[in-house]
């Protein structure tokens, strides 16, 4: 084979061929709006450790997320290096929504959050704040909402929805039940008024993630948040849009990574690993079998189960298409 595969909690790799990045202490300030099943935020040191070596001295470099979600990774990427441009995408447009809405109209979608919160704050039991919290849920599947209420109504949703769910059913509804938080902030104001600044300098898309390579420049870095692959039957978190993505569909990203180092494009994949259920599944080892790619393993917590001794750490899968090693550089 191929590719690399190692394991990120018990690396033996020569230190002359490869030194981790050191951990940046520079503050970030706008950080996600959103609760969301499945964030990176934890694997944040994990995918600082893999970055292309020469990635703080690239010049012009471009920053690409093609399944944006509710953006971790980008959040501490572009207010940690130097980063000329940034390219968002998400197939899901009611979340690309409140991208756009923060950027173009912070002051008010900010209006219209403090007036829900304060509304959701006046309810004096939990009956009433469900009942609020499913009237809401209505209003936002209907088409009659504005572009800047639709975004307010998914932040609320999301804020005090059953643990930061994204869902919707075949007719494309939101149908995450109520959270029963006591006091959930649903307005950020601060937070909102950073992002916003942040996003002048990003294209924000929504489509197929193919589409982001039009915009992206020569010395680019791609990072990769797909649906996770399911390792259960009863994994089904990934159903935040119509359709699927199945593992025809895996194959389809792993094809479009293919054509990314092709052009000499730097790209970074997380998933999960199949081999925590089946140790003998090689379905992301086989699929990212090329010269150039490297498959590390990582520790991660999963928190979302309905069984609670099936929560706690696991492996996911970060792939790359460079070597750890000084020898391969595309750019500089």
């Amino acid at each position: 084979m191929n590719y690399r595969s190692i394991y990120f909690y018990n690396l033996r790799i020569n230190s002359a061929a490869f030194t981790p990045l050191p951990n940046h202490t520079k503050s970030i300030i706008a950080k996600p709006f959103l609760k969301w099943a499945g964030g990176k935020t934890q694997l944040i040191p994990a995918i600082e450790s893999y970055l292309p070596e020469n990635i703080k001295t690239l010049q012009d470099l471009t920053y690409v997320e093609p399944f944006i979600g509710s953006g971790a990774v980008f959040f501490w990427f572009i207010q940690t290096f130097n980063v000329k441009q940034a390219i968002i995408n998400d197939v899901n447009a009611d979340l690309i929504n409140v991208y756009q809405s923060i950027k173009n109209s912070p002051k008010e979608l900010i209006a219209l959050l403090e007036d829900i919160q304060n509304q959701y704050y006046a309810l004096l039991d939990e009956d009433a704040k469900k009942a609020y919290f499913l009237n809401q849920r209505t209003l936002f599947n209907s088409t009659s909402e504005t572009d800047i209420l639709n975004a307010a109504l998914f932040i609320f949703l999301n804020r005090t929805c059953f643990n930061g769910l994204y869902r919707v059913n075949k007719k494309n509804e939101f149908n995450v039940p109520f959270g029963k938080y006591v006091k959930p902030k649903i307005c950020d104001a601060n937070n909102i008024l950073a992002i916003s600044e942040l996003l002048q300098k990003v294209i924000i898309l929504n489509g197929d993630y193919e589409s982001t390579l039009n915009f992206a420049g020569e010395n680019s870095f791609f990072y990769f948040d797909p649906p996770y692959k399911p390792i259960s039957q009863t994994a089904s978190f990934n159903a935040y849009a119509s359709g699927s993505f199945d593992d025809a569909e895996q194959k389809r990203l792993a094809t479009f990574t293919e054509k990314l180092t092709a052009q000499k494009k730097y790209w970074l994949l997380s998933n999960s690993d199949p081999k925590n259920i089946n140790p003998g599944d090689d379905f992301f080892d086989q699929l990212y079998d090329k010269p150039l790619n490297t498959i590390v393993r990582v520790k991660a917590k999963r928190m979302i189960n309905s069984n609670a001794a099936k929560r706690g750490e696991i492996n996911e899968v970060l792939i790359m298409n460079y070597y750890l090693s000084k020898s391969i550089c595309f750019h500089n």
